[in-house]
């Protein structure tokens, strides 16, 4: 009989040799206010080659939906896991350790587990974030968000003559300039990330938890001329509902307040069409400029030998609106805020076969945890999430039964075919809205009055399991 010390010892040497030089590495790409604007998933006028390309290389999620459309609760709500609440994850300043104090967060499980954890970029929203969690203090690029800062300081100075009255004047919503890519933050961010791949490369055995967070697309959309030439101007268009919805309940829309800080944007009025077409294009050179990005980072994790053993994650942190019912930025229960891009290719498992697409529902609570089943880690107990490595191995698997979100005070659950939405005023009811997507995917005709009872039935399951 083997003795109960052997059988320790037989454990130990088991988890030693998962974390040499077999235990896969991280490279965990967030890009801020990417909707799904990708060639690969069917925008086929975007230019996204790098996108595309490790979308064919990996496991693509047609219907992944954030937790809460604004950067700070997302990525606070990805990083634990944890559902956000009214009082949980709330804005765009949230802080993970402060809204869930106590819970592991994602970094700090592997760095726990031997990895080396770096934050570049944007990751979580405050850069001290649970900061014990990274191997190194988190670092951010110091390089100017626009290349011409006399213009800029010029347009808010007008900004501030025209409105007076506008909580904040910043400069101009788009900037073409001729720089080159790492004269802009996100292009100082990659080389950064580019010389930590370099010096991984030394230590080969060591595994890391490389996160690289890039800003554009959000705004002001500035980026080299080279990517705004991508596009045709002439053949940019506003959305076919370039209408504010006057039927629905009234926390449902908003005024685009984000926006309206920048100079040339009135602060109520709608935004007109040549100005609508120009933020679109200047979105469009912006996805393309992260897309460049994204390349230039896989090409030296390839150059450096590390492909082969490299989980690579690449995720918006939330939609975004380009005008769809009359509103820009995120902030909203509408598909348009709540579904992002999420691509994960994991070459160490064989058994996933390159290029595979899955439309099976998917919340970013859930990346916690698969991370951990590719990793061969084991899953905090805290973990609300649900691992979807069993779907990269098996796409046609039906997935969560719905995703559930909120904004504000709105609460959104997605099922396959509808989207419910529900708002409240100090706790009591004050209206919601049913959209069928088999027949109105652009969410253009509330049927809530038609379906009386599904939208009973979707009230009474989202008050169930949302965040408490």
């Amino acid at each position: 009989m083997i003795r109960h010390t052997e059988i320790v010892l037989a454990l130990l040497l088991m988890c030693h040799w998962l974390s040499a030089a077999e235990r896969p590495n991280v490279l965990f790409i967030a890009i801020d206010d990417l909707r799904p604007q990708l060639a690969c998933y069917g925008q086929t006028s975007m230019h996204t080659p790098n996108i595309d390309a490790l979308a064919s290389r990996g496991v693509l999620f047609e219907r992944a939906y954030c937790m809460v459309p604004t950067c700070g609760a997302s990525r606070a709500s990805l990083f634990t896991s944890i559902r956000p609440a009214p009082h949980r994850f709330v804005t765009h300043l949230a802080w993970a350790e402060k809204d869930a104090p106590g819970i592991l967060p994602l970094h700090t499980h592997f760095k726990n587990n031997g990895y080396t954890t770096i934050s570049l970029g944007k990751i979580l929203h405050q850069i001290n974030d649970h900061a014990d969690g990274w191997s190194e203090p988190a670092w951010r690029s110091k390089q100017s968000g626009y290349q011409n800062v006399e213009a800029m300081r010029e347009a808010i100075a007008e900004n501030k003559r025209s409105w007076p009255n506008k909580n904040k004047h910043r400069g101009p919503a788009f900037e073409a300039s001729e720089s080159s890519d790492a004269d802009h933050p996100d292009g100082d961010c990659i080389n950064q990330a580019v010389r930590y791949l370099e010096g991984f490369a030394r230590s080969p055995d060591q595994p890391f938890f490389l996160a690289v967070g890039l800003l554009k697309p959000h705004l002001p959309f500035n980026a080299p001329q080279k990517y705004f030439d991508l596009y045709d101007f002439d053949k940019i268009d506003v959305p076919d509902n370039y209408e504010l919805p006057t039927d629905l309940p009234p926390r449902a829309v908003h005024n685009s307040g984000e926006l309206r800080a920048y100079a040339g944007i009135h602060p109520s009025k709608p935004v007109d069409r040549l100005t609508a077409r120009k933020l679109i294009h200047g979105y469009y050179a912006c996805v393309s400029f992260a897309d460049a990005n994204v390349g230039k980072l896989l090409r030296s994790l390839k150059r450096l030998q590390f492909a082969d053993n490299t989980i690579v994650v690449l995720w918006g942190d939330h939609g975004w609106q380009l005008g769809e019912h009359g509103m820009w930025n995120k902030h909203s229960c509408f598909e348009t805020s709540m579904h992002a891009p999420l691509i994960v290719a994991a070459p160490s498992q064989t058994d996933v076969q390159p290029g595979t697409r899955t439309a099976a529902l998917t919340e970013f609570i859930d990346i916690y945890p698969s991370l951990c089943d590719l990793a061969s880690l084991p899953t905090p107990d805290h973990v609300q999430g649900t691992s979807f490595a069993p779907l990269m191995k098996d796409p046609s698997r039906s997935g969560k039964p719905f995703a559930i979100g909120r904004f504000g005070t709105g609460d959104t659950i997605r099922t396959d075919q509808l989207r419910y939405s529900e708002y409240t005023d100090k706790n009591q009811f004050v209206g919601s809205m049913l959209y069928d997507h088999t027949t109105d995917p652009r969410e253009n005709h509330d049927i809530r009055s038609d379906r009386p009872k599904v939208s009973k039935e979707l009230a009474e399951t989202l008050r169930e399991h949302k965040g408490k």
